[in-house]
């Protein structure tokens, strides 16, 4: 006889309205139908807790782990009984009445939630390095009506609460209800760091989109949110101690960070189980402080802009003037320390460091690599030193141990985007790795050029204006990616995670959500989940296909605008057969 698990699983892959996104580890459901409402007594290690909407806990950055959960409680009853949704799309044409439990009839309700924690947090908990938080979770539902969360850690509690709420759909005629009781999930992630980056350097993005991807993020039991803060486009992030930063390098008065709002963002993403990591880029991408200090600038404005950068405008720091180092000394010890408090990391950059832009620097004058090395080599021991005082670990773009020859201390993260061969390079190294694979996670791929051409020539060239990586990174190419894939076990130990890229470029307030979602909730189930299977198999679109759909549907319900996975039809009749390619 197959075993309830395996039942559970065949079921999921026919029945989308039984899905769960990420896919936990294991499932088992029953049939029976549990209905929820207002009152519901929520316990938390013995204590009631209120179940009730829009509860803000306690900011940071002192966190306790009572007052995270009775945020992620209150979260869930909103998102239960306030944000959810019909579920027409996932049944057969019209038969929606015929498959919803009946409302009149005598109704079980759920009575209560137990939720236990069986370790006490610390403060690691709440800024973690990679490892340092076990997110595992038990969930149960009884015909009874009594559900449990058990977790080691309030992370872990943030993501039993999570699955709850998927449990739940909307009656037409109102009520909320399960018809999948009883319910036995385990559950914990494959990868440690799994994340989005977002770049409100190029384009700014308003706070609320930001608190929106963070409650995304969350949804979709990712945890770390990397923002690109600043470019050579624009200084958006407000530095009190150099002031004339943000001042000449906004895009605009007010389109800017305080500490205030950024004190706010990491708080809010704390208490959604998700740390944030900024990155300030050097020594290249950091041309727009040439309107505030030009004397420690090279670069800025170079023409024509292809011979001495990646994308216009150019600017980089130089790297032999002795001002550069108090520059960097007071922008560091004003915003490290205050970054500090919530997240373990601090992203220093330093990618697509041009040589070129070296013959332009005073202090260098050329672009030979046995003088530009040794010189950034020195840039870099000194930035992290920065980082390491400021009780930081540094992360670093791959170009800078693989291309420029730096020697990185065993500490650092690196964060790859070149693609598989430069992971294997850099595992085999030993270095840790983060993949941001272009060819699959680039969420801002395959959208067409940005940048204009004349007639003539230029025209020819470029005609159609594909852009530079496409094609466009559907959900189901970011889907077939695996991080760890052709990776020996030592190797594939040192990656430990991934993130999709948004580089901004075409992606503003307007359209992010579209961008981001669905697509970067199918690299979420692969980093929660795994590439592969318990079976050792890859996890198919065909079993896919339908959660997704489901959890779109989620999504929307709860406020972010994300894209259609398929239309209608491929939906109903639960069975993601119908629209497979024969």
């Amino acid at each position: 006889m197959l075993s309830n698990i395996f039942l559970s699983f065949l079921l999921l892959t026919v029945t989308s309205v039984l899905a769960i996104w990420p896919v936990p580890t294991t499932i088992s459901t029953g049939d029976s139908t549990l209905w929820i409402g207002e009152r519901l007594l929520v316990t938390y290690n013995g204590d009631r807790i209120p179940w009730i909407r829009n509860y803000v806990p306690f900011g940071g950055p002192r966190f306790t782990s009572k007052e995270i959960v009775k945020g992620g409680v209150s979260r869930a009853f909103k998102s239960i009984l306030d944000d959810n949704f019909v579920p027409w799309k996932l049944y057969p044409r019209l038969e929606l009445e015929s498959t919803e439990p009946t409302p009149w009839k005598p109704k079980t309700y759920i009575s209560c939630l137990d939720i236990v924690q069986t370790q006490a947090d610390t403060a690691k908990t709440f800024k973690p390095l990679a490892g340092d938080v076990d997110e595992s979770y038990t969930l149960t539902l009884e015909t009874n009506g009594k559900a449990k969360i058990t977790a080691v850690s309030s992370t872990g509690v943030l993501r039993g609460l999570e699955t709850f709420t998927q449990l739940f759909f909307q009656h037409s005629q109102g009520p909320i209800y399960t018809k999948l009781a009883p319910v036995k999930i385990t559950d914990s992630p494959e990868y440690d760091h799994r994340g989005i980056l977002l770049d409100p350097s190029r384009n700014y993005l308003p706070v609320d989109n930001i608190y929106r991807t963070i409650d995304a993020l969350s949804w979709n039991k990712m945890n770390r949110l990397h923002i690109h803060a600043t470019d050579s486009q624009s200084w958006p992030l407000e530095i009190p101690a150099l002031p004339e930063l943000h001042q000449k390098g906004a895009y605009a008065k007010g389109l800017t960070y305080s500490p205030a709002t950024v004190a706010a963002i990491q708080t809010y993403a704390t208490q959604r189980g998700v740390e944030v990591i900024f990155e300030i880029d050097s020594p290249g991408h950091f041309g727009v402080a040439a309107l505030s200090h030009p004397e420690i600038m090279t670069g800025w404005g170079a023409a024509p802009w292809s011979s001495y950068c990646a994308e216009p405008p150019c600017g980089q720091l130089r790297l032999n003037e002795p001002k550069v180092d108090p520059f960097l000394d007071t922008l560091m010890d004003d915003l490290l320390p205050r970054l500090a408090p919530y997240s373990a990391y601090f992203h220093t950059g330093g990618d697509e460091v041009n040589f070129n832009e070296y013959i332009l620097d005073p202090t260098v004058g050329t672009n030979d690599t046995t003088v530009v090395g040794p010189l950034l080599q020195k840039f870099i021991d000194k930035h992290h030193a920065r980082v390491r005082k400021a009780g930081l670990v540094p992360m670093v773009w791959e170009e800078i141990p693989a291309n420029y020859n730096v020697t990185i201390g065993e500490d650092v993260v690196v964060q790859s985007w070149l693609g598989d061969a430069a992971i294997k390079s850099l595992t085999a190294q030993g270095h840790k790795v983060i993949s941001s694979n272009y060819n699959y996670w680039y969420l801002d791929c395959g959208r067409g050029q940005w940048l204009n051409f004349a007639e003539g020539e230029a025209i020819q060239q470029y005609w159609p204006f594909n852009d530079w990586c496409g094609p466009t990174k559907s959900w189901r190419l970011i889907y077939s990616y695996d991080p760890r894939a052709g990776l020996s076990e030592k190797e594939a130990q040192l990656v430990l995670g991934g993130e999709v890229a948004a580089w901004a470029e075409t992606i503003d307030e307007v359209n992010l959500d579209s961008i981001l979602w669905p697509r970067s909730s199918a690299a979420a189930e692969v980093l929660w989940s795994g590439r592969l299977d318990a079976a050792g198999m890859n996890r198919t679109q065909l079993d896919a296909a339908p959660r997704l759909a489901e959890f779109r549907e989620r999504l929307l319900a709860r406020g972010v605008r994300a894209d259609p996975v398929h239309m209608v039809f491929c939906t109903q009749g639960m069975n993601a057969s119908a629209c497979e390619f024969v």
